[in-house]
């Protein structure tokens, strides 16, 4: 593995978001490493994007966003389920990328002890939610570092570039409302992939 340098989230969000595709992102947790290989991600853009949390601007919540790139972002949603975010683009500039879905690779007894037990491999980690609970991903994690010394970290290896250079389908963002950027094309995806997020 070859963790990626701060050079590599110092772009803007749908360049990280896309070639952040087969890569793997890792937790070395208390419990042990877990891992995952993204397959979907979406981007979002700040003041120019009014899908992003940072549309208005900065607040208490979304403070993540404007630092530096190669942190994570991880918001509460729904009053219920946390996801989570790397945050990219130069400092005080707000975009960020949601780690969507994952094909689970490390610790997989970890992550279903995580998700509640759940059995289904297949759905250990395909959606934003669910791939946050599956690495103990919470509140606590917020702004944490995936550049040297930290506990998260993304990587290539020898199976990235078979993902990133294949098919990867470009479409609009899910879950969000008309008017609210749902038309804009910063999602992406390997098409047909078992782990990726289901359409509701």
């Amino acid at each position: 593995m070859k963790r990626l340098p701060k050079r590599f989230y110092d772009r803007d969000a749908p360049a990280v978001a896309r070639d952040l595709i087969g890569c793997l992102f890792v937790h070395d947790g208390p419990d042990g490493r877990t891992a995952v290989r993204l397959v979907e991600t979406e981007a979002y853009r700040g003041p120019q994007d009014p899908g992003s949390h940072g549309f208005r601007g900065m607040t208490a919540r979304t403070r993540t966003m404007f630092g530096p790139p190669g942190h994570l972002y991880v918001y509460f949603t729904y009053g219920m389920h946390w996801c989570v975010n790397i945050v990219c683009a130069a400092p005080g500039v707000c975009e960020a990328v949601l780690l969507r879905a994952g094909e689970p690779r490390d610790g997989i007894d970890v992550m279903r002890q995580n998700r509640g037990g759940i059995s289904n491999h297949r759905l250990l980690a395909s959606g934003p939610a669910r791939l946050a609970q599956a690495m103990g991903i919470s509140k606590s994690h917020d702004g944490s570092t995936l550049l040297r010394g930290g506990s998260f970290f993304c990587a290539e290896d020898g199976a990235t570039a078979a993902l990133r250079e294949g098919e990867v389908s470009q479409t609009p963002r899910i879950g969000l409302g008309k008017g609210r950027g749902d038309d804009i094309p910063w999602r992406y995806v390997v098409p047909g992939h078992p782990h990726a997020s289901r359409r509701r």
